[in-house]
């Protein structure tokens, strides 16, 4: 029997309206990665990236210090004696899944403190692991220069196409000396608690942090990583003038990422002077509020406050002379 057009209308508006109810209780109850990228997606739409509370010229640093500015997330600009180092490079507006027509992921909350044809000359770029958000290749793509290129074990593959000729791979425990024009830099890449799958899923990687060493100074990068009693053992290979660390992202993710206390804690174990926060306040990656992990980390430090590197995105540190 036929049904009448209007009694087929009304019960199709029902079922459509039966089903988005379904879809937003999901929506807003559903804790799975599915749910809450949907629930992010639909918050980022509605806001502004804000500018970068501080711009840095690198043009007026010296070559003959240790300086280190915070360019967003994971993203480093470091000058180590005349040396140009770019630690996770990512100035891209989302960082996820490339569909040709746009990325599908997290939106930049502040903008990056400098863009990449502001950079200086980069001699050497320092990727930590595959992540999306640390190995973002159009960012990658928008560098100037053939710089030398250190990554993890098995991610050279997927720069393929970044312009960046030649990546070398370093495995824990595995160090490499590079020279420039301005001299040479030791890098070796150490054991961090994280993991290293990009999307798709399938080919297990590699997920180093870095000691960077010049001029008779050493230098820190954690990377990304969890609470782990690894960096114990950094304490004979430094002291460390600085320690970059991660220290957002925990909540719920404890499992990959530490906490900020534990952050302090792991540079405190290497033996690190002062401690350079990174990733935070540029991406909403977890729960907590987004200025929770540096106010948490200022109070681990009120004690000792001259230790704390900088705490806005833009800011500029120098290390102080040994």
């Amino acid at each position: 029997m036929q049904v009448p057009r209007r009694r087929f209308l009304n019960r199709a508006l029902a079922g459509l309206a039966g089903a988005g109810t379904l879809g937003a209780a999901w929506l807003g109850t559903s804790k799975g990665p599915a749910g809450r990228l949907t629930r992010l997606l639909l918050a980022d739409a509605q806001r502004d990236i804000t500018p970068a509370p501080f711009t840095p010229d690198p043009t007026r640093w010296s070559d003959n210090a240790l300086t280190i500015c915070w360019l967003g997330h994971a993203t480093t600009l470091i000058n180590f004696y005349g040396v140009h180092i770019l630690t996770d490079p990512v100035f891209s507006r989302r960082v996820g899944v490339g569909l040709g027509f746009g990325t599908i992921g997290p939106k930049r909350f502040v903008a990056p403190a400098l863009t990449p044809s502001a950079l200086p000359p980069i001699d050497l770029v320092l990727l930590s692991h595959a992540h999306l958000d640390h190995m973002d290749l159009a960012s990658l793509r928008q560098l100037g220069g053939v710089p030398h290129t250190i990554t993890a074990k098995a991610t050279s593959d997927v720069l393929a196409g970044t312009g960046l000729e030649r990546p070398g791979e370093l495995r824990w425990g595995e160090q490499t000396t590079l020279r420039t024009a301005r001299g040479t830099v030791q890098i070796e890449a150490f054991e961090v608690k994280h993991w290293g799958q990009r999307w798709p899923r399938g080919i297990q990687r590699g997920y180093n942090g870095y000691i960077l060493r010049r001029e008779g100074r050493s230098l820190l990068f954690g990377g990304d990583t969890a609470q782990t009693s690894l960096f114990t053992g950094l304490l004979a290979r430094g002291p460390f003038a600085a320690a970059i660390m991660p220290i957002g992202a925990y909540q719920p993710w404890i499992r990959s990422h530490c906490t900020p206390e534990q952050a302090l804690s792991m540079a405190n174990a290497a033996g690190a002077t002062h401690i350079v926060p990174i990733h935070h306040q540029t991406f909403r990656l977890s729960d907590e509020p987004m200025r929770e992990p540096i106010e948490r980390l200022q109070e681990a430090l009120q004690r000792e406050p001259v230790r704390l590197g900088l705490r806005e995105i833009g800011e500029t540190f120098v290390c102080p002379p040994v």
